[in-house]
C-alpha cells in the first residue's frame, strides 16, 4: 500500500469538478484528470473525442481491461511522480474507489452535485469538444455516466459539495477550505 493521499473528486458532468480542481491548484495540490486517460486514448485510437467517442473508448476501455483500468492507469502516473498528496478529478465507478482504497493509504472522496438543468446549461457555456451539444446528447451522457456506477460513488462521499445558486467565487472559497482541511489530515 502506497503512503501517498488522495482526495478523489466525483460528479456528473458539468457539477463543478474543475473548479474544485481548480481549488486544489491554487493550493498547490497536484491534480490529475480521468477523463484525460480516457481522451488520451481516444486520441491514441485516432478518433474524434466527441460525446460519442470518449463514452464508446471507457466503456471498451473498462471491458477490455477491467471495470477499474482508468483508476490503474492514473494510479501509473501517481507512482512515477512520488506524490505526497494529489487530486484524482473524475472518479465514476465503486470498482475505481475500490481500487484506490486498496492501493493508498489515505483517501478522501468528495461529491460535487448541481442539478442537471445546471449542468447542462454549463456544459453548453464550457464547449469542450467532448461535452454535449443537445439535450438529448447530455442525458445519453448521463445515463452513460450512471451505469458506470457513479451515482453509488456519490452516495459514499465523506465530503457532499452543492454547487447551485453560489457564485463561483463563493464556491472557490469554500472548496479552498475543504480542501486545505483534507490535505492537511
Amino acid at each position: 500500500m502506497n503512503s501517498v493521499r488522495l482526495i478523489l473528486l466525483t460528479g456528473m458532468p458539468g457539477a463543478g469538478k474543475s473548479l474544485v480542481s481548480k481549488g486544489a491548484e491554487l493550493l498547490e495540490i497536484p491534480v490529475l484528470t480521468m477523463g484525460d486517460i480516457v481522451r488520451e486514448e481516444t486520441e491514441k485510437r485516432k478518433l474524434k473525442p466527441t460525446p460519442e467517442n470518449t463514452g464508446l473508448v471507457a466503456k471498451k476501455l473498462r471491458e477490455e481491461y477491467g471495470k477499474d483500468v482508468i483508476a490503474k492507469l492514473i494510479f501509473k502516473k501517481i507512482l512515477n511522480q512520488k506524490y505526497e498528496v494529489v487530486l484524482i478529478d473524475g472518479l465514476r465507478s465503486l470498482y475505481e474507489l475500490d481500487f484506490f482504497k486498496k492501493s493508498a493509504k489515505d483517501i478522501t472522496l468528495i461529491a460535487i452535485h448541481a442539478s442537471p438543468k445546471t449542468r447542462f446549461q454549463r456544459l453548453r457555456n464550457r464547449n469542450r469538444e467532448d461535452d454535449p451539444k443537445t439535450w438529448e446528447e447530455f442525458c445519453n451522457r448521463d445515463r452513460r455516466e450512471l451505469e458506470f456506477g457513479i451515482g453509488s460513488v456519490i452516495a459514499l462521499a465523506d465530503i457532499m459539495i452543492v454547487n447551485e445558486n453560489i457564485s463561483k467565487n463563493e464556491l472557490l472559497e469554500k472548496v479552498c477550505k475543504i480542501l486545505k482541511e483534507v490535505a492537511r489530515k
